[in-house]
Formats: structure tokens, C-alpha cells, sequence
């Protein structure tokens, strides 16, 4: 078993619904050019890059999901089925968050970045998943493209997320003895 398979097994074991605080963000993932195409890609939603959904409880964990849009109707099982409902819910403005509070989670605070909002009363903001997102992006940079292998990746940034070498070092030999 490779490092990669044996990390994304890990992460899928070890996942427990999230409870306290937590981030709600989307991120589209492809290249920055395509070839023979002159002038400036569209960035975000509409394009043809991957969509992948977030979710980042604060001071701790993240879980990401490879998704085919970013539509209500795929969102929210994804969010019903990895978030507790008595968790109070960070996100920016995207209509895909929309009904969250009729499901049941009673906490739900909004971003609105479309008014260079990005943050209220010091609390309201969704600065983690964010980060996670650029981090992920500078990862996955060093790759020059990744395809075959984007979720075996993507879960390796979840692994590695906030983590320095040492614990990297000791959970990976965890990882490999609990696989092997």
C-alpha cells in the first residue's frame, strides 16, 4: 500500500462528525492557462475546473469532498452527514448554503464577500477554510497538475493541515503500522 492510499484510508477512518465551530467554503481547482487560448480564464464558479467542498472546524480538523457542482442539492447531504446539528455554522454568501437553518442547524452566519465583507464582530468569518485553500493550492502547485491522483492529494493536505514534521513524522508511522 502506497503512502497516499494508506493517508486517505486514515482520514476516512478516523472521521467523526464535527461539532463546535465550523467553516463552510467551496474551491474550484485547475489550471491557470490552457494552452492556445488567448486572454484571461474565468476564475471560480463556471468554469470547467473541479469544484471541491470544505469544511474546517475551527482549531482543528478539515474534510474535503470532491463534488460535481456546487448546487444546493449536492451540498447539503454533504453537510447533513459530516456536520452535528447543535454546531454553529460559518460560510460566505453562495445560495448553495441556502436552507441550512430550515434542516435544522439553528447557527448559521453568513459572509457576504460580494460587499468586500470578510469579517464581523470578530468571530464571523471564514478565514480557516480559506487558508486551507491556499495551502492546498501551493501543495498541489509543486505537482505541476495533478489528475490521476487530485483526491489521493487533497487528502493528503487534510493530513498534513497545521501539522509540523514531528507530529507528520510519528502519526505517519502510526498510519503505516495500523495498514500494514
Amino acid at each position: 500500500m502506497t503512502f497516499w492510499y494508506a493517508v486517505a484510508l486514515n482520514q476516512h477512518d478516523e472521521f467523526e462528525k464535527f461539532v463546535g465551530m465550523v467553516e463552510l467554503d467551496e474551491s474550484y481547482f485547475g489550471a491557470r492557462r490552457i494552452r492556445g487560448f488567448r486572454g484571461k480564464l474565468k476564475r471560480g464558479r463556471g468554469t470547467l475546473k473541479q469544484p471541491v467542498f470544505g469544511i474546517f472546524e475551527r482549531n482543528g480538523r478539515v474534510y474535503t469532498e470532491i463534488v460535481p457542482d456546487c448546487k444546493k442539492r449536492t451540498l447539503q447531504p454533504v453537510i447533513l452527514g459530516k456536520v452535528s446539528k447543535d454546531t454553529v455554522i460559518y460560510s460566505d454568501g453562495w445560495r448553495g448554503y441556502n436552507g441550512l437553518v430550515s434542516v435544522g442547524y439553528d447557527k448559521h452566519y453568513r459572509v457576504n464577500h460580494g460587499e468586500n465583507e470578510f469579517a464581523r464582530n470578530k468571530h464571523i468569518h471564514i478565514n480557516g477554510i480559506e487558508s486551507f485553500w491556499s495551502f492546498t493550492k501551493r501543495r498541489l502547485a509543486r505537482f505541476n497538475g495533478v489528475k490521476k491522483y487530485f483526491y489521493l492529494h487533497l487528502k493528503e493536505c487534510e493530513w498534513r493541515w497545521k501539522r509540523n514534521e514531528k507530529e507528520l513524522q510519528n502519526n505517519l508511522l502510526k498510519i503505516l503500522k495500523k495498514f500494514n
